[in-house]
């Protein structure tokens, strides 16, 4: 099985939080055999729109590409004023193509692929933004199982807090094991089900 992950830090350049996490999940992911790809939007040119192609210079056709051949998909965003990253958000309407697709009467590209939703923060946000992409991935045919979110809200996760990555992964382990482990187990229990 193939887990696609989107993160999407606004991160260009430096190692964020929710990278971090993400970090911190796959050995879990691995331990289910799940094979895993990161793919960092930031340092894409994935232009604004809402077409699967938005044209010449655009990079979202290949990571779509991906999207469509992967078993499951992991968002992974930052909390921003109580929801998810604008990086995320592009890739929601870049993603509005395929519910015209559903819309038109014709089976989703993504029908049946399970979705996980990572989040980090150092305030709460995670519900309603659980909310937001579990209604719009149902829109395009994918959901999210029982237990197939990992959301951290800490101090050490501030915008200037400068947390060590060695610190917030003593921090993960201490806390957030057990729902990495069933995370990873329900998203591989469910994508079996559904290959």
């Amino acid at each position: 099985m193939k887990a696609l992950i989107l993160l999407t830090t606004l991160k260009k350049d430096s190692r964020s939080n929710t990278e971090t996490l993400v970090e911190f999940l796959i050995p879990y992911l691995k331990a289910e055999k799940i094979e895993t790809e990161i793919v960092k939007t930031v340092v894409h040119t994935v232009l604004p729109g809402t077409y699967t192609n938005m044209g010449e210079e655009d990079e979202w056709p290949e990571i779509y590409k991906k999207l469509v051949a992967a078993d499951m998909i992991i968002f992974a965003t930052p909390i921003w004023w109580g929801t998810h990253s604008s990086e995320t958000q592009k890739v929601i309407e870049r993603l509005d193509e395929v519910h015209d697709i559903v819309m038109s009467g014709k089976a989703s590209p993504l029908a049946d692929k399970v979705v996980g939703i990572v989040i980090t923060g150092d305030s709460d946000g995670s519900q309603h933004i659980i909310g937001t992409i579990s209604n719009f991935i149902n829109g395009i045919g994918m959901f999210v199982p029982p237990y197939g979110t990992l959301s951290v809200q800490a101090e050490e996760q501030a915008k200037e807090s400068n947390t060590p990555k060695e610190d917030l992964m003593k921090k993960y382990e201490m806390e957030y094991a057990d729902t990495a482990q069933t995370m990873a187990k329900q998203l591989a229990r469910f994508a079996s089900l559904l290959s």
